[in-house]
């Protein structure tokens, strides 16, 4: 606490000076107007667009807390009414250049797999990845990366640190529940819940934040797209007409709620015999490309069905990362390949 302090210094700790109503810090709100710092004593100039002495009371010890713990001179807060100021409800996560949203029509065509898998392929390419599991009935991404039931998680006064596995930072709703607890929640405690592991949740730089959403177009999907700007939106589904149905229904969830879906992943495009390596297709074939068609969108790849990948989500290490050089691992690299592609059309 010795240390000379510069501006940036005390910038870097006012990071955790939350607006209690938006969720966002006040650096990223662009609430900070200056500061000042002579001899033993320094002054921080905090913007308001009006009067508001319950905010600027909550503000100013938040402020005082922060600083204290590495400025031992004087601080003095003032706030600054500056009516051109437009705070809004937080629609970017600091720190996170892409969003990208998870979803299918429908339970059981592997879209958890997907998610985890392809957050797989992304960081083997050198990028920074987390994963938001936002099936809040039936979170299933902490068993794939060898976690059940309730764990404990870093924290400190204002956030919440993600899990860490293989390099992806995680959080999921099975991390606060013991592994049989059900859920019983309303429509409106969903929304809350999302919004809460959204901006509560310290994510650090990430390139991709993925979420896997809850099967079918309800409560969380139409939660996410207000409460945060999604780069996109990816459709899982199988190549038979049943899970195409209601697969095409997501997509026009997501086209909507003005979300640009990037693809269409066909997972179970076929079957690879583990004793002959013969594929066949035992779940009809071409309804992916059928659907990115209609959608005006790209076919980003098709997943085989092997024995290896129930394993690998049993053993709890992504099977592109159990098997790097596998058949699964190249069809998910294709896939994160295209999907960088198509991301940076919309850039």
């Amino acid at each position: 606490m010795s240390k000379k302090m510069e501006a940036t210094d005390f910038e870097k700790e006012l990071v955790k000076v939350i607006h209690p109503e938006l969720k966002q810090d006040i650096i990223a709100l662009g609430m900070l107007g200056k500061i000042d710092i002579a001899d033993n004593s320094a002054v921080i100039v905090i913007k308001t667009p009006k009067e508001d002495k319950k905010l600027q009371i909550g503000l100013e010890a938040q402020t005082r807390q922060v600083i204290n713990k590495v400025y031992d001179g004087k601080i003095s807060i003032k706030f600054e009414v500056d009516s051109s100021l437009k705070l809004e409800a937080g629609t970017k996560l600091a720190g996170i250049k892409k969003i990208i949203a998870v979803g299918s029509g429908k339970g059981g065509v592997g879209k958890s797999t997907v998610t985890v898998n392809l957050a797989a392929s992304l960081v083997k390419m050198g990028h920074k990845v987390g994963i938001l599991d936002a099936d809040i009935y039936g979170p299933s991404i902490g068993k794939m990366f060898g976690e059940s039931g309730r764990i404990t998680l870093k924290t400190d006064e204002h956030k919440i640190y993600p899990l860490e596995k293989f390099g992806i930072k995680i959080i999921s709703f099975s991390f606060l529940l013991e592994e049989n607890q059900p859920v019983v929640w309303r429509g409106p405690m969903l929304g809350k819940a999302l919004e809460q592991f959204l901006f509560d949740i310290d994510w650090g730089e990430l390139d991709y934040l993925l979420i896997d959403l809850p099967p079918g177009t309800g409560d969380v999907q139409l939660s996410l797209a207000q409460l945060v700007d999604v780069s996109g939106a990816v459709v899982v589904t199988t190549p038979q007409s049943v899970a195409l149905l209601d697969a095409k229904k997501a997509a026009t969830m997501f086209n909507q709620v003005q979300i640009p879906i990037l693809g269409i992943i066909e997972n179970m495009n076929m079957f690879v015999c583990p004793h002959c390596n013969k594929p066949t297709e035992i779940f009809s074939k071409g309804g992916g490309n059928e659907m990115a068609g209609e959608n005006n969108t790209k076919m980003l790849g098709g997943i085989p069905l092997t024995v290896d990948i129930m394993q690998s989500g049993e053993s709890g290490e992504p099977i592109v990362l159990k098997e790097k050089d596998g058949l699964v691992a190249k069809a998910y690299n294709e896939i994160a390949e295209n999907l960088k592609q198509e991301l940076a059309k919309w850039d």
